[in-house]
């Protein structure tokens, strides 16, 4: 009998509301090391010239190949959140989970030189905790100006996927409707 994976959550950006203003790269480089230094950041952001703008972070890979390149056995994914999180002590910075992946959203912190993967803020300094929210939240989405991310699961994105596709089949039968 096969086991039931547990689904899990990831950072989602639409880019039709995205403008590539880069604050999730600034307040993600801010609650993890306390400075504004964006090249630290944990999500990234994509700008295609002149048309495109995206920011993307870890996608949780089921069978992550940033894990199976690290020699060093540094990556791990955390079983209840799916992040991948990263043994500092053990990271070389040899590079080799950056090139591992798929969606090129690894890089190193600038300093350390140690792997940076997006762990939905449970990396995130204690201090910067909002105390109305009391617990560690994805910071990116909290702040970003277009509300442009948010946080789903697969299950999730096929529904608001088939429902698209529904509205762009049907898009006059639902506009008929819808004006009556």
């Amino acid at each position: 009998m096969a086991t039931k994976k547990k689904v899990h959550s990831f950072i989602i950006v639409d880019p039709n509301l995205c403008t590539g203003c880069e604050t999730c790269e600034s307040v993600c480089s801010f609650v993890h090391d306390g400075e504004f230094q964006p090249i630290n950041a944990r999500i990234h952001r994509v700008r295609i010239e002149p048309i495109f703008n995206i920011a993307l972070a870890c996608q949780k890979c089921d069978d992550a190949p940033c894990i199976r390149a690290c020699p060093e056995h540094a990556l791990e994914k955390d079983p209840n959140t799916g992040s991948i999180l990263v043994d500092d002590d053990k990271c070389n910075g040899c590079g080799f989970c950056i090139r591992g992946c798929d969606f090129g959203v690894i890089s190193f912190h600038m300093e350390t030189q140690k792997a940076l993967i997006c762990d939905l803020c449970e990396g995130m300094k204690e201090e910067f905790i909002d105390p109305e929210v009391g617990k560690r939240e994805p910071q990116c989405i909290a702040v970003c100006p277009k509300e442009a991310i948010s946080l789903k699961d697969v299950e999730q994105i096929g529904e608001e996927t088939r429902i698209d596709a529904v509205k762009r089949l049907f898009g006059e039968i639902i506009e008929d409707y819808e004006s009556k």
